[in-house]
């Protein structure tokens, strides 16, 4: 058989994997214990467990020679799936976000800052009283708070703190295996977290959405009657967000010992905030159908779970050791909990708005796309987005910092 021909097999063999990793988790997430389920969360766990018994297989049919591109597939699809959800994220959140970020803005720096410094303090605890290598330990924490753009500083760090290039190697290779192990508990937690405090408060969700509402509820009108429609879903209006999105999210600045930048990520949430909020560039109609940003926030997150989980499974099984399992779930719980109680003794925040922020504070999509299905409402997506940022600029730096700290 050619190399052309094995492309296209391996190809088909990989979306054929995808899908049923899709259909196991959907399936998954559906089993309920006491009224408590995973949701889309589901498909993570299903690409967790594809990825420790069939990740040899799927790599047999992506290898050709002596190149095995599994990893550089997944890493598309995971990318692929992150860019549909925060951009359709941003479109939703967009006509009343400045407006609702500028009565909040004090809360929601402070309740990032919160989050994230906290994670750093757990992170340092685990260096100073357990002994636990840096490398190893910040890479759990960006594994804790499912943060690539962490993750891709702490690799950065390694690479400029240890000069030998054998020691930078095996240092980075302890960053990723820390995220790998702590990314399971990382992403479960937080999905159980904004499931389980609204049963335990005995929330009326009807009350709680329309206080929501009422923080939220600042949206301007925009007419763009008059302004050319490129299609009647927005199909061509989401496309250029985020091809803005990813021209801003390459751009770097110095920071510290290495760059700082937005990337895929950052830039793409920022691109569509800013876009929906104008509702339009110019002539160009910019405006995106509500059932699409529906769809897209969903197959997003699907794609995003799959692209994310098959490696870290493959991970997982190969490097798992109880520690630094135990290590996560310290920098993840502590966290949530100080950080929920900060926002609803000391802000006063509304219990949807305090979960909202959360998810963004803790850097966790799939958390927020299980708290939309439960609060029944999107507009949690507005408090995700104003957290958001600035919990990625604190978590690079903290990554960075943590490993010149204790080389």
């Amino acid at each position: 058989m050619n190399a052309g021909a094995l492309s296209v097999t391996g190809i088909s063999f990989l979306m054929l994997f995808v899908f049923a990793v899709a259909f196991s988790g959907y399936a998954l997430g559906r089993v309920s214990i006491g009224g408590v389920r995973l949701g889309t969360a589901g498909v993570f766990i299903a690409a967790l467990l594809f990825g420790c018994f069939f990740y040899d297989p799927l790599s047999a049919q992506l290898r050709l020679g002596d190149t095995d591109y599994t990893a550089s597939a997944l890493k598309i699809i995971e990318n692929t799936g992150l860019i549909l959800f925060v951009s359709s994220v941003g479109f939703i959140a967009g006509p009343g976000f400045f407006a609702g970020f500028r009565r909040n803005i004090k809360s929601y720096v402070a309740l990032g800052a919160l989050l994230i410094l906290t994670s750093a303090l757990m992170c340092v605890l685990c260096v100073v009283l357990f002994g636990c290598d840096a490398p190893m330990a910040v890479g759990i924490l960006s594994g804790a708070l499912t943060s690539t753009p962490a993750f891709s500083a702490a690799k950065e760090t390694v690479a400029i703190v240890y000069k030998d290039p054998n020691t930078a190697r095996i240092m980075e290779e302890m960053v990723t295996v820390g995220h790998g192990i702590a990314y399971l508990f990382g992403v479960v937690s937080k999905v159980l977290f904004v499931q389980l405090v609204p049963r335990i408060e005995g929330a009326d969700m009807a009350e709680e959405r329309k206080k929501l509402k009422a923080t939220s509820d600042d949206r301007p009108a925009r007419g763009n009657e008059g302004r050319l429609r490129l299609d009647r879903f927005g199909f061509g209006a989401f496309s250029l967000s985020v091809v803005c999105g990813m021209i801003v999210g390459g751009v770097k600045l110095p920071m510290g010992h290495s760059a700082f930048s937005l990337g895929t990520t950052g830039g793409a949430l920022l691109a569509a905030l800013v876009i929906a909020h104008f509702g339009h560039i110019g002539p160009l109609d910019m405006k995106v159908d509500k059932r699409a940003l529906d769809v897209f926030r969903e197959l997003g997150l699907m794609l995003f779970l799959v692209g994310a989980g098959i490696p870290g499974g493959a991970r997982f099984a190969q490097y798992f050791r109880i520690e630094y399992f135990l290590y996560g779930i310290l920098m993840t719980v502590v966290p949530l909990f100080v950080g929920y109680l900060f926002a609803r003794k000391a802000l006063r925040l509304g219990m949807l708005n305090s979960l909202g922020s959360i998810t963004g504070g803790m850097t966790s999509t799939p958390a927020l796309g299980m708290l939309i299905s439960v609060a029944g409402t999107d507009d949690v997506a507005a408090a995700y987005a104003a957290t958001y940022p600035v919990a990625l600029v604190l978590v690079v730096l903290v990554s960075q910092f943590v490993i010149m700290l204790f080389p």
